[in-house]
């Protein structure tokens, strides 16, 4: 064992006493009868996956002692939205820790335009850019084993009827299979509230994915849902997952409102994981939310949400 491993142990065996021992934590009475204390190291149900230093405050800053402590409270994915955009050295350094501990690593930003039309329009020059970056994150995939790469394909066009607008992206992400599927890589369309976050974007409903992802017909285009921002845009939120389900490949979470931790806000968690958990998900649920306390205190109550919705009976 080298020192660095084992200076983590014993860092990681102290913060994880004192997460266990604080009563207004995993000690709080809220887990059901067969749960203790001690459970709250044993590996979720689900992989949940915190991003990369969500728990800085017990880890540190290092990126591998970030995935170690992860690892070390019973999560089994994490997920990292600008990995893309990290060196090679640093992306390499965080597959290979994750391949060792055997963790899933959740979906990276390929691509996400926030600002202007793009996959709406029937444009070459779209295309190509498209192109050249699919073949960036294929990169990315073939160097650390990635395999889900998230997509928001812009802002509509006013002055366009939306059908032509949904047949233009439809034909642009056949472009970006074309480019990804023979690497293995399957890229996530993430429909995102336009009430609240993100006004003006084109895709904003699970309803819209699944059309657009059945019209696309390839196995490496599916949805990213993220329960979050479809509670506001249209609630529904078990049928419309059981009706999308063929067509969904990963999974965000967050409450509402103040997105934060589950058990802060008006959905139901430990039912909606429990639903996933009824479909043999195999996939990564990314903890992309906030937190409603900071610091320590904070990162001990993330745990202890997910470990309270978690607790679901199978």
């Amino acid at each position: 064992m080298d020192n660095s491993r084992r200076g983590f142990i014993t860092k990681a065996a102290v913060t994880g006493a004192a997460i266990l021992s604080a009563p207004a934590v995993f000690g709080s009475g809220k887990f059901s009868a067969s749960q203790k204390p001690s459970d709250a190291t044993v590996p979720f149900k689900l992989k949940y996956a915190p991003g990369i230093g969500m728990f800085n405050h017990h880890s540190g800053n290092d990126i591998i002692d970030s995935i170690k402590f992860c690892y070390d409270m019973g999560f089994r994915a994490m997920f990292d939205n600008g990995f893309m955009g990290r060196a090679a050295e640093d992306q390499m350094r965080i597959a290979n820790e994750m391949h060792r501990l055997g963790m899933e690593l959740g979906p990276f930003i390929v691509y996400g335009e926030f600002d202007k039309p793009s996959l709406v329009l029937n444009k070459p020059e779209i295309r190509e850019m498209l192109v050249n970056k699919m073949k960036e994150g294929v990169e990315v995939a073939k160097r650390t084993g990635a395999k889900w790469a998230l997509m928001v394909p812009g802002r509509y066009d006013e002055r366009l009827h939306m059908d032509f607008q949904t047949a233009n992206c439809i034909d642009n992400l056949r472009y970006c299979c074309d480019v990804v599927e023979p690497s293995g890589l399957t890229l996530v369309l993430e429909p995102l509230n336009a009430h609240i976050d993100h006004p003006g974007l084109f895709l904003s409903g699970m309803p819209q994915a699944y059309a657009i992802c059945r019209g696309v017909n390839r196995s490496a285009c599916k949805i990213n849902e993220d329960i979050y921002h479809q509670q506001i845009t249209e609630g529904n939120l078990i049928p419309n997952m059981e009706a999308a389900w063929s067509e969904i490949g990963s999974i965000h979470c967050g409450d509402t409102p103040g997105r934060k931790e589950p058990t802060t806000g008006e959905i139901n968690y430990k039912n909606i994981f429990k639903f996933i958990y009824s479909k043999n998900y195999q996939g990564v649920i990314c903890m992309e939310h906030g937190m409603s306390k900071s610091g320590k205190e904070g990162e001990a109550r993330v745990i202890e949400a997910y470990r309270e919705c978690d607790s679901f009976e199978v």
